[in-house]
């Protein structure tokens, strides 16, 4: 297994270097085939939205399906499937950044009761508590 990084799935995602795309998708089709696997840290799924969402303007809706889409790739493995695709249901239902959706559901299977913050959007999570 291979773990990426954040810019290889931009390059991916993005195709806008044609140079440094054409390298990722011959490794990421090496996956397909069933040649090698590609893991995929949470810590770079949140980087990956702050980008798509920051630098590229992308919209949530936008996101959501660049989302969907990348944790359906064969030949990707995620650190925790489950909490991203659980992250990214609360990205689509709330206002809640990703990676609140990571620290939340992260923390929920580590056993903690829910998450404390300060940040009242989100309050409609119900693995964070608002603090007030």
């Amino acid at each position: 297994m291979i773990g990426l990084d954040t810019n290889v799935l931009l390059r991916y995602v993005l195709k806008d270097d044609r140079a440094q795309y054409a390298v990722v998708k011959r490794l990421i089709d090496s996956g397909v085939a069933g040649e090698e696997s590609f893991l995929v840290g949470n810590v770079v799924l949140c980087e990956f939205v702050w980008v798509l969402s920051k630098h590229y303007r992308y919209t949530r809706a936008e996101i959501s399906r660049t989302l969907e889409q990348i944790l359906s790739t064969e030949g990707l493995v995620f650190e925790d499937l489950d909490t991203a695709l659980g992250a990214l249901t609360d990205y689509q239902a709330t206002t809640a950044d990703f990676a609140d959706g990571v620290i939340g559901r992260t923390h929920r299977r580590l056993d903690a009761v829910h998450t404390a913050t300060f940040d009242r959007d989100l309050k409609a999570l119900d693995t964070f508590r608002v603090l007030s």
